[in-house]
């Protein structure tokens, strides 16, 4: 009982270091403590595994269950000694990690970092600033792409950077966000349907549609609600989300891009290129309007609206837990 209200504080704390700190240049982050180990046992695992679709698969097999295991004995090993030597330590640490795993704010300092490129210094400095958010091919990209782009990666990682971690560090503390970011930094690196990794980034990819197939539901829910809040048109928000939120080859990746969609009156998706192929991908709402560099400040405030609102709603929630068993136990 006392871990579940230390953890509520520490989750608490967690938040407000998101939205104070961010992630500030230079300080050192788990998930680059993560691909550095995806990275490297990827790298021995295709020296120990037969190039064979058999192969690949079993080496991806080993290096999620390899990549998982130790993202959670780690932080579970630094979490029980610091709680052991003062509940405070504890809350603390445990306070930073979550703080650490949430990316609110660095998605947002991110994005808008685009609007600014393209405002201040033209289409070439719009995708360069797109290219570091993004796994698309950028070069094509003219500006409504980049805008367009930034504003998808903002709808989808209002799911996988906000909302799922946050969910994931409610119930299970530090170490179920350590769970959730081992698990989804895999599939950003290995979870491609290419020459390299179709086969080898299976088993990846399967855990994060496995994983986050709740996350961004629970996302696209609140987002819609947030939606309401920011002044947007909620009623539309949630009719695309009903129409297009399985138009992407990903069963969770067109939820939140949906609800963005409709909320914001505009058509996400279409075409996009990969390591120099083309992919026609389904559209994602209407084209009631043309994108604009507006989109993206307006997407943040929609994203920011929903992480304000499920994290009450979390917190709230379990507060309640904890004062519920207090005073019945």
């Amino acid at each position: 009982m006392y871990y579940f209200l230390y953890s509520t504080i520490a989750l608490f704390l967690g938040i407000l270091v998101d939205l104070l700190i961010g992630d500030p240049k230079g300080w050192p982050h788990p998930v680059i403590a993560i691909g550095w180990l995806i990275a490297h046992l990827e790298r021995s695992l295709r020296r120990l595994f037969p190039e064979t679709k058999r192969g690949e698969r079993l080496a991806g097999i080993v290096l999620t269950v390899m990549v998982v295991g130790i993202s959670i004995l780690l932080p579970a090993a630094v979490l029980w000694c610091s709680y052991r030597l003062h509940p405070m330590a504890g809350i603390l640490v445990e306070a930073w990690i979550c703080g650490r795993l949430l990316a609110a704010k660095s998605l947002k300092t991110e994005s808008i970092k685009v609007a600014y490129a393209l405002e201040r210094e033209g289409l070439a400095a719009g995708r360069q600033a797109v290219s570091m958010i993004v796994g698309r091919d950028t070069e094509r990209l003219d500006e409504a792409g980049v805008i367009r782009a930034a504003v998808e990666t903002v709808a989808e990682n209002t799911s996988d950077g906000v909302i799922a971690p946050l969910l994931f560090m409610a119930f299970f503390g530090g170490t179920g966000g350590f769970f959730y970011k081992a698990v989804n930094t895999m599939d950003s690196m290995v979870g491609y349907k290419n020459d390299i990794y179709q086969y080898f980034g299976t088993a990846a990819a399967k855990w994060d549609d496995f994983v986050n197939f709740i996350p961004a539901r629970v996302s696209a829910v609140m987002m819609t609600a947030a939606s309401f809040f920011c002044g947007r048109k909620m009623r539309e928000a949630w009719r695309i989300f009903r129409r297009d939120r399985f138009c992407h080859a990903s069963p969770n990746s067109a939820q939140t891009e949906a609800v963005m969609a409709g909320a914001l009156q505009i058509q996400l998706a279409g075409e996009a290129w990969y390591f120099g192929k083309r992919y026609q991908k389904p559209t994602i709402g209407d084209d009631i309007r043309p994108v604009e560099l507006a989109d993206i400040a307006r997407s943040n405030r929609l994203m920011m609206a929903t992480f304000f609102l499920t994290a009450a709603v979390v917190l709230a929630l379990k507060f309640v837990c904890v004062f519920w068993a207090v005073t019945f136990f």
